[in-house]
């Protein structure tokens, strides 16, 4: 049975500034998913549409905002709408933590239809654009909640050879490594995939519906493994909120599939 290493949250300071590790690595993210987004932009068929590295510059913007916006309200709407209700000025209290992957997604679609709106391009376009380098930025995302120590997994048998006990978690029980686990599906293989399948020109909307039936799908798998927020519990068909919010992303992504043309 293993010991969470209960790494130091704070990366660096610098006098009064202290630098958190999950902070770099969004920053890390960010770049990372803009080297791949140009590289992307470089090929067919976005090359042979006109995009450019400015073009993915700007969108880069977009993204980050929808990111943060629609991540910090999609926590508060979907997790604790009857706390920030009784207490609204903590949602603008981002330092004190809690963003939602779902509304995040949401956030940067919204910011998908802005960017496509303002530059008279197809939002699918723009979307299968994007879609193979997410995983990336979700892959580092999860290894900040574990260098934090949070979101950590439901209890194993302390057979398992990488059973973790999180001393965050108020307990010496061991738990599944929920944080890794979805490092590796959401992240790493989810990347590997989307970016095999992308490697050549798709009908459109196609790579945007394999975004989000692949991640649906794995983060539905790893929910199984991870602890459901302490004041939510399971809900219906003893599910977590976290798959809850996958079944619209699959129902969606399956459309955005049927509905995309033979040929691209």
């Amino acid at each position: 049975m293993l010991m969470h290493p209960q790494f130091d949250p704070v990366a660096l300071s610098l006098g009064p500034v202290h630098i958190h590790w999950y902070g770099l690595t969004y920053l890390a993210s960010f770049v990372l998913c803009f080297v791949l987004a140009r590289h992307r932009a470089a090929r067919a068929p976005f090359a042979s549409a006109g995009w450019t590295s400015r073009d993915v510059e700007d969108l880069l913007f977009w993204v980050v905002i929808g990111v943060i916006v629609g991540g910090r309200l999609g926590y508060v709407l979907f997790y604790k709408p009857g706390y920030y209700a009784a207490n609204p000025l903590e949602a603008l209290a981002l330092w004190k933590g809690g963003m939602s992957f779902h509304g995040g997604l949401l956030g940067v679609i919204a910011a998908f239809f802005g960017y496509a709106w303002r530059r008279g391009r197809p939002v699918l376009e723009v979307g299968d654009l994007v879609a193979p380098v997410v995983p990336v930025g979700l892959a580092l995302g999860r290894l900040g909640n574990f260098i934090n120590g949070e979101l950590w997994g439901r209890v194993a048998d302390a057979s398992l050879p990488w059973a973790m006990v999180f001393p965050q978690s108020g307990s010496s029980l061991p738990r599944h490594p929920s944080q890794l686990y979805q490092f590796a599906l959401e992240g790493v293989l989810l990347f590997v995939l989307l970016w095999w399948y992308s490697r050549k020109p798709r009908p459109l909307g196609r790579v945007s519906a394999a975004f989000l039936v692949g991640y649906g799908v794995l983060r539905f798998i790893a929910e199984y493994f991870r602890e459901p927020d302490s004041f939510l519990g399971l809900l219906a068909l003893n599910m977590s909120m976290g798959q809850w919010l996958c079944v619209p992303m699959l129902v969606v992504g399956a459309w955005l599939w049927l509905r995309a043309p033979k040929t691209g």
